[in-house]
């Protein structure tokens, strides 16, 4: 139940030896810092411009643009033909796929972004994971920890499920979509191709082919003065 092959195509991601078939889709995130400390390869393959700081537990293949005023911390795996925007910010343990957009003002820290994800605007992805494709909208947030600091669990319709995991974003399906300025809550998993409204609030399970749709009362009234 809620296995990998569920969520996401390994064919689309150099990285599938994190993710075990008969394992919660979410375990790869406690195996990324192993991975990285045992299997990155330290190197640039692409120019650095000035004023953009990379550590030194970095690798970025070839293709790769990287804008002036990006930081990447690393360690970090980053791959071919990306985009890393003024202002991003790459925290550790960061694994990023092929031909990915991280734009200005994104924050990425103990993830995995699969190849074509775009995550473009303002946004935070912590302990996630991001499938083929996947996009966010601007002023998304992928929300890692509980307020009360709590074990992350699975909103489950029969129990809540234990994930053994103090921070534990979402996952987010192959080709799906959350629209602008949205929450994504501790625990959440979003089927492929499913879409998420603009200025939702999400905790739970987001069934593959779905589209949580929010809807808003507004009211016109005549100005007075």
């Amino acid at each position: 139940m809620f296995f990998p092959a569920e969520f996401l195509d390994l064919a689309h991601t150099q990285h599938s030896i994190l993710f075990t078939p008969t394992d919660p889709v979410w375990s790869a995130l406690a195996k990324i810092e192993s991975y990285l400390d045992f299997r990155l390869q330290r190197e640039l393959r692409c120019p650095v411009p000035q004023g953009a700081f990379i550590g030194e537990d970095v690798f970025i293949d070839e293709g790769t643009t990287i804008e002036p005023g990006a930081v990447i911390k690393g360690p970090a795996w980053i791959g071919k033909n990306c985009m890393i925007r003024a202002g991003c910010y790459i925290r550790e343990n960061v694994i990023v796929g092929n031909a990915c957009v991280l734009g200005n003002s994104c924050e990425f820290k103990n993830c995995v972004i699969f190849d074509h994800c775009e995550v473009p605007h303002y946004n935070y992805v912590g302990d996630s994971i991001l499938g083929y494709k996947a996009h966010l909208g601007a002023g998304v947030v992928l929300s890692n920890v509980r307020l009360d600091r709590g074990e992350v669990t699975i909103s489950d319709a029969k129990k809540p499920i234990p994930t053994g995991l103090r921070k534990f974003g979402a996952v987010i399906g192959d080709h799906a979509e959350i629209g602008c300025n949205s929450v994504i809550n501790p625990g959440s998993l979003i089927g492929r191709r499913s879409i998420v409204y603009p200025l939702s609030s999400f905790t739970g399970i987001l069934p593959s082919d779905s589209i949580l749709k929010t809807r808003q009362q507004q009211v016109v009234v005549k100005r007075t003065v």
